[in-house]
């Protein structure tokens, strides 16, 4: 499955820093407005200690982890709804992504420039979500003059897609996000394609700075603030030194805990960002494992087992017999898939099966 994630904020919040420190991929970061324009792209391994245990099991050759596409793209400012700072090129570069990471500071620092000259994390969101209501209204109110005269024609699925879409305007209105307004069965899937901004899943990325003057690190009332506005709106959050782990990006093991440490930096936040973009989207993991190669492979969840087969070819699905499943760890402790047979942990599933993470596979076909 090819999903991706962008990467969003303001001017000057570690848009690109992060980029840099999530992919080990180099990209234009300046202390300066715009200095990305065109979106970087980079596939991320998803960090899965469960994998590697598996090759290690099967003394396979060949490794392969499941992987999230991020794009850096640049950064919004206020207007670009209406095209300010290359706004609508930036906001299309959006749409073309499953999910969004916005990228919030939540540092100060005299020398980095802040697009507002302030530090307000509320702020900056309320700005970068107002600029992603505004499009989508746009475009919402566009597509609802589209379909007028079908609707006048009293043709079924306009009439659903009017009363959805009505529903999107009326949130949307409100300055909330499309994706909280409140859709029947039959109207959710016709407004998915639109690919509404307000509508794809977002993680908010709180970035600090190691040594620094960070909000959260000073018990400051923005960065409370900040935390109820979340809880509120139930919405999901990692905290990153975004300028750290690109400084460290090339280490491993114990030296990068040392040097993260010397550096003023905690805890590692991007496999934290990496798995929070993962959940996110809803997916999970299921594994093949062999001499010739182990391999995690991305699905959603609450697909059946026909359907996951497809992310190794299409023709599983309709080819599907039967699959031999066994949870990872199970097949661990028993030493062998031999073992594992012997005391029955081996099941035989068929087309209903829902997979669950964690489940290594042999579909038969």
């Amino acid at each position: 499955m090819s999903l991706s994630i962008g990467i969003v904020g303001l001017p000057n919040v570690g848009k690109s820093t992060l980029f840099n420190a999530l992919t080990k991929k180099s990209v234009l970061a300046a202390n300066y407005p715009f200095a990305t324009i065109d979106p970087s792209v980079g596939v991320v391994e998803v960090p899965d200690d469960r994998l590697w245990k598996l090759s290690e099991f099967s003394k396979t050759k060949k490794t392969v982890p499941a992987a999230v596409e991020f794009v850096d793209i640049a950064g919004l400012v206020k207007g670009a709804s209406e095209g300010e700072g290359l706004g609508n090129q930036f906001l299309q570069n959006i749409r073309e992504t499953d999910a969004i990471a916005q990228v919030v500071r939540i540092f100060e620092d005299e020398n980095i420039i802040h697009v507002n000259n302030k530090i307000d994390p509320i702020k900056d969101i309320e700005v970068i979500n107002l600029e992603l209501i505004l499009a989508d209204m746009q475009t919402v109110s566009k597509r609802i003059n589209n379909i007028q005269k079908e609707v006048k024609q009293a043709k079924k699925e306009a009439i659903i897609e009017e009363a959805g879409l009505k529903k999107v305007m009326t949130t949307l209105e409100a300055g909330k996000l499309a994706q909280t307004a409140v859709l029947t069965e039959f109207e959710a899937p016709m407004l998915k394609s639109m690919h509404l901004l307000t509508m794809k899943p977002i993680l908010y990325v709180l970035n600090k700075k190691g040594g620094g003057k960070n909000l959260d690190e000073m018990n400051d009332p923005r960065f409370e603030k900040l935390i109820s506005f979340f809880n509120e709106v139930k919405a999901n959050y990692v905290l990153v030194d975004a300028r750290i782990e690109e400084e460290l990006k090339e280490m491993m093991g114990e030296e990068k805990e040392m040097f993260r440490k010397e550096l003023g930096g905690h805890d590692d936040g991007i496999n934290t960002l990496i798995k929070g973009g993962y959940s996110l989207l809803g997916l999970i993991t299921y594994f093949t494992t062999g001499e010739q190669e182990t391999r995690a492979w991305t699905i959603q969840r609450g697909w059946t087992a026909p359907l996951a087969g497809t992310a190794i070819h299409t023709d599983f699905k309709d080819k599907f017999i039967r699959a031999e499943i066994i949870e990872w760890d199970k097949l661990l402790e028993s030493g062998s898939y031999a073992n594992a047979r012997e005391k029955g942990l081996v099941r035989t599933e068929g087309k209903e099966y829902i997979m669950k993470d964690g489940d290594v596979v042999e579909f038969k076909i």
